[in-house]
């Protein structure tokens, strides 16, 4: 089974990691979280997840636009919000009120962000005393759009990394498979260039996007 987590509108990302998933004649694809958010083609990657029945659970940015929320940590998220809002179809956002915030699938437990708040905590230190304290052996969450396995006894830990917006240092989109024993983590270039001449289009300027050029951990505009 295949795990994407944080595609926020990245269409061109996510058509670059499905296409690498189906290559490895994966079947089973979970996503856990943040379909939308941040990029402009929010009802392309929701009309995608849906065409192959992809199960998603909420994540932050999925609540915001799904229940008419707003994120108190960043203006340039509700810039990104306001105009989504605009353009994503009443079908779509309809959508995203149906994810839920957590799963298991066989052994492996999902939630978008962590298990003390399963839509906006930021697992940054995954670490034995955290996961000590829950029930399970195989857990996987995004929000931090940093990809990590880490392995405490008998349990491990996969954050698949982001689709659409990776923060930690690699600008290829990221993803996760797990063969029911092990978790391995993949990357996969795509077209940046064209995320960036439709998010010029919806009127955003390059601070909203430039830091894909890097994988940066903030949002930053274009580097020479």
């Amino acid at each position: 089974m295949a795990f994407i987590s944080d595609i926020h509108g990245n269409f061109e990302a996510l058509k670059a990691v499905l296409a690498e998933i189906d290559r490895m004649r994966i079947t089973e694809i979970f996503c856990v979280g943040d379909v939308v958010g941040y990029y402009s083609q929010v009802n392309e990657c929701c009309d995608e997840l849906r065409r192959r029945g992809i199960q998603s659970l909420l994540g932050n940015h999925d609540w915001y636009l799904g229940f008419g929320g707003f994120c108190t940590r960043s203006r340039s998220v509700n810039d990104c919000l306001a105009y989504q809002r605009t353009v994503i179809s009443s079908e779509n956002a309809n959508w995203l009120k149906t994810f839920r915030v957590q799963m298991q699938i066989g052994t492996v437990q999902l939630v978008h962000a962590g298990w003390s708040d399963p839509i906006d905590e930021y697992i940054t230190n995954p670490n034995e005393d955290y996961f000590g304290r829950l029930a399970g052996i195989n857990f996987v969450s995004g929000h931090t759009h940093v990809q990590s396995i880490h392995h405490f006894g008998e349990r491990t830990y996969c954050n698949p990394g982001s689709v659409g917006q990776p923060r930690d240092g690699d600008p290829r989109a990221a993803f996760a498979t797990f063969d029911g024993e092990r978790f391995e983590l993949h990357r996969v270039a795509y077209n940046m260039q064209r995320v960036f001449e439709l998010m010029d289009a919806a009127g955003f300027n390059d601070y909203y996007y430039g830091g894909l050029k890097t994988g940066a951990r903030n949002l930053r505009r274009l580097e020479d």
